[in-house]
């Protein structure tokens, strides 16, 4: 047997796969043996059983035998509780103060100590029952008291001391055996400082103090208990007592922050002790902790600080939360107190955002004349002056963050500070323009050099992901080297995966497929952050250019100014930047510099047909750019946006027709110029072509020519000459392709022209060329000058023989044309088949035409 492998290799191969073998074979007995013994037990449940009449079979319960104890025993207490309600209410009054004290003791002592034999006697569950119907007799007990003998107390203040009162004597009940007691004694146990402080006529202040003592003892009980109800009945009970007291407040730090302060902080400090205790509700106890701190430490700067300073005072607590507890804290409670810090910066930052909004877009919404002199009135002049320092705040916080989404929040922050700033302070107007043209270099200095910004960042992996078979997926060759008792082999080592391992891979691929390695998924590699930072840096910086520019229109210096600072920013950062930075920040410089040209012709005061002559300069100026970068990148952006410029000039001449002719020739000379360079020549030749084309169309129309052959004839010139080129480079084309447009440009509309012309020298000249054409066609086989020549040749004929033929039928009787129509008929249907073996054979001779 010939061999793939060396010896070696298929040695271990060999191991591999009997190691495999052994493992199946381990995996189907194990099967075996359970099957065995799962056919076994019928058999011997059968044996077991006495001979005899099989026995009927029982219906299948519905129900188990604990859940329909547990229905009767609740049905049973809620009865007996039921009673005792109606007895306690209605039959009380009726009896002696003798009888009333022995239902009263006889009746609760029975209930309460009946448990006790109960649970002796294992009924767990009824004893449960009993238990709970006692506690609610108790209750009835406290009620019927309160009635009878204390009716002048307080009723509030009563309840008050009767639920604590029960609250520690089921507390004391349930250290027993019993479950029931102690959950309810925690639920009640939530009711005696409330009720306390509502019978003193407590305030909301005190009300909340007395909620959140309640909380604190709430939590105490659920991080010692034991019992899984008493620790969910604590944590509810705290969860929501503590709630109410921090939002209450929260609340009252608006009008009392010293003792409101005094509240927040005793709140926080025991959704700290929660978070520092319970691991799975840490951070969200810490996140709790830091809303409180900072409503606490907010509200008494709010207090003493002057008006307009209290949102940043709220934003100055959650930055300086950020950095409390940063070592001795654990990794979630850091995370809990810095995200509280981000909520509140975050609805800071929100609250700052409209100088921002109102200094990026005053400037668009123009109330004045362009140059007059006149700025708008100041928008949002009212705002706090402290929405920058917010911004501010935000800016150095984020900043801190080696994080990329925090690099570019810093980056957004501080380019919006730069652009509130001229509407908070309400700067004058010439330092208005200068900041926004600072911050416009500022964004765009960060676009070209974004490096600064990335310090302390990592940049994302690149490469392919890799994978490795899933759980009960089938292993390759390389992974079952490592398989339970399987031997390591040479090729188990790393340098005989790369080399050997190899080798016997592609000899297993050649006999096994399923031995071969499976293709690996490829991941797409994220942005690295120097780049995601550089472009939301120059987006900030085109959206401060444009807010820029639509400032300066108010005079004419500062136009003049700012088009021409923003000009030389892009072409710099042009030349810097890298990527799509660069052919961006290239058109915006031909999109200021065609500003600044139409700028100086208003300045100058020129009409609008005379300005257009004046913006070719910028597709001139750019189609030299172009030649001078030739294959840059670059290149092609920059003459497509002078093109556009170009256009717009085109649009400021249609007023002019001779001045357009003027405007379109000289644009196609640009074009022309374009076209010399062999990687724009395709494109700029036929842009070339049609413009001059349009520029002597409308020149003849200036000069009132209306003879079409004066339009057509210079399309179908050239586009025959083009065509004889082709037909010379590929002698295969057809011929529609190569002449077919050329001559149909001019043919058809001297043939409408011919049609509508009642002097003769238009149809003669037609008819001459149309024939010219057609012996052409016929000459050298060409098929479109052949249909085109003599379809024209025809119909110019018909035109000329129309009167003529007018008359005659006039002159005829008018039964002859029916009759000649009928004969035509018969001469047709005669020769059909002649006919139609002459109309494939004239089809034939045109489909071998060229």
């Amino acid at each position: 047997m010939e061999n793939a492998l060396p010896p070696a290799d298929e040695l271990v191969l060999v191991d591999r796969e009997l190691a495999q073998l052994d493992t199946r074979r381990s995996q189907l007995l194990a099967r075996r043996a359970w099957l065995l013994q799962v056919l076994a037990a019928p058999v011997a449940r059968a044996a077991a059983q006495p001979a005899g009449p099989p026995a009927p079979s029982r219906p299948l319960a519905d129900s188990t035998p604990r859940s329909a104890q547990n229905v009767l025993l609740t049905l049973g207490g809620a009865l007996l509780t039921i009673a005792a309600v109606a007895f306690t209410l209605v039959s009380w009054g009726s009896m002696g103060i003798g009888g009333r004290a022995a239902v009263l003791v006889v009746v609760t002592s029975a209930a309460l100590a009946a448990p006790v034999a109960l649970l002796r006697r294992g009924l767990a569950s009824t004893a449960e029952a009993v238990a709970a119907l006692g506690m609610a007799l108790m209750v009835l007990d406290a009620y019927a008291l309160h009635r009878v003998a204390l009716a002048d107390t307080d009723g509030v203040g009563y309840a008050a001391v009767a639920s604590a009162v029960l609250a520690g004597a089921w507390a004391a009940y349930g250290r027993g055996r019993l479950r029931g007691p102690l959950p309810v004694a925690v639920a009640t146990a939530q009711l005696p400082l409330l009720l306390g402080v509502v019978a003193a006529d407590g305030g909301p202040s005190a009300l909340a103090w007395a909620a959140l003592a309640t909380a604190a003892a709430d939590v105490a009980v659920a991080l010692r208990a034991t019992s899984a109800a008493v620790r969910i009945t604590a944590g509810a009970g705290g969860l929501a007592l503590g709630g109410w007291a921090l939002l209450t407040g929260g609340w009252l730090s608006l009008t009392s922050p010293i003792p409101a302060g005094a509240l927040l902080l005793a709140g926080a400090a025991v959704a700290l002790y929660v978070a520092w205790r319970v691991a799975p509700l840490a951070e969200a106890a810490a996140v709790v902790a830091g809303l409180a701190v900072i409503a606490a430490a907010g509200g008494v700067l709010r207090a003493v600080a002057p008006e307009g300073w209290t949102v940043p005072g709220y934003v100055l607590c959650a930055v300086a939360l950020a950095a409390v507890l940063r070592s001795a804290a654990p990794r979630a409670v850091r995370r809990g107190l810095a995200g509280a810090g981000a909520g509140v910066l975050a609805l800071g930052v929100a609250w700052a955002l409209p100088p921002v909004v109102a200094g990026l877009l005053s400037p668009a919404a123009r109330s004045t004349e362009v140059w007059s002199g006149a700025h708008a009135e100041p928008v949002l002049a009212s705002y706090p002056a402290t929405a920058p320092l917010v911004l501010l705040v935000g800016t150095a916080a984020l900043a801190a963050v080696p994080r990329l989404w925090a690099r570019c929040g810093a980056l957004f922050l501080a380019w919006a500070l730069l652009t509130s700033l001229p509407v908070s302070p309400g700067l004058p107007y010439g330092a208005t323009l200068t900041l926004q043209l600072l911050t416009t270099a500022a964004a765009l200095l960060v676009a070209v050099r974004p490096d600064p910004a990335t310090r302390g960042l990592r940049a994302p992996v690149r490469g392919p992901g890799t994978a490795g078979p899933s759980a009960g997926e089938p292993v390759d060759g390389a992974s079952a080297a490592g398989a339970p008792g399987t031997a390591a082999g040479p090729s188990d080592s790393p340098d005989a995966a790369g080399s050997g391992g190899a080798g016997a891979g592609g000899g297993a691929e050649s006999s096994r497929p399923g031995w071969g390695p499976r293709p690996v998924p490829t991941a797409t590699a994220p942005a690295p952050p120097r780049e995601v930072l550089a472009w939301s840096a120059f987006a900030c910086g085109l959206a401060s250019a444009l807010s820029a520019t639509a400032a300066a229109l108010d005079t004419r210096a500062a136009t003049f100014a700012a088009l021409g600072l923003l000009t030389a920013l892009f072409a710099v950062t042009g030349f810097l930047a890298e990527g799509g930075r660069r052919a961006v920040a290239a058109c915006a410089a031909v999109v200021t510099a065609t500003g600044l040209v139409g700028a100086g012709t208003a300045a100058a005061e020129l009409p609008a047909h005379l300005a257009a002559l004046a913006l070719l300069v910028v597709p001139a100026l750019t189609a030299a750019v172009g030649a001078r970068l030739r294959r840059h990148p670059v290149a092609l952006p920059v003459e497509l946006t002078g093109a556009v410029a170009g256009l717009l000039a085109v649009g400021l001449a249609v007023s002019r027709p001779a001045v357009l002719a003027l405007v379109l020739a000289l644009a196609g000379v640009i074009a022309a110029a374009t076209a010399v360079r062999p990687e724009r020549r395709p494109a700029a030749s036929w842009a070339a072509a049609a413009l001059f084309l349009l520029a002597t169309w409308v020149r003849l129309a200036v000069w009132d020519v209306t003879t079409p052959e004066a339009y057509t004839l210079p399309v179908t010139v050239p586009a025959l000459a083009v065509g004889v080129l082709r037909r010379r480079r590929d002698p295969e084309a057809s011929s529609w392709a190569a002449y077919g447009p050329g001559l149909a440009v001019t043919l058809v509309p001297s043939l409408f022209a011919a049609w509508t012309d009642p002097d003769w020298p238009r149809p003669l000249i037609l008819g001459v060329a149309s024939l010219a054409v057609t012996l052409l066609g016929a000459r050298f086989r060409l098929q479109a000058l052949l249909v085109l020549g003599g379809t024209v040749l025809a119909l110019d004929g018909l035109h000329e023989l129309a009167p003529y033929v007018v008359q005659a039928v006039g002159a005829l009787p008018r039964w002859l044309p029916p009759a000649l129509a009928g004969l035509l008929l018969l001469g047709v249907g005669a020769t059909y088949e002649q006919r139609l073996r002459d109309a494939r054979r004239l089809r034939e001779r045109l489909g071998r035409m060229r």
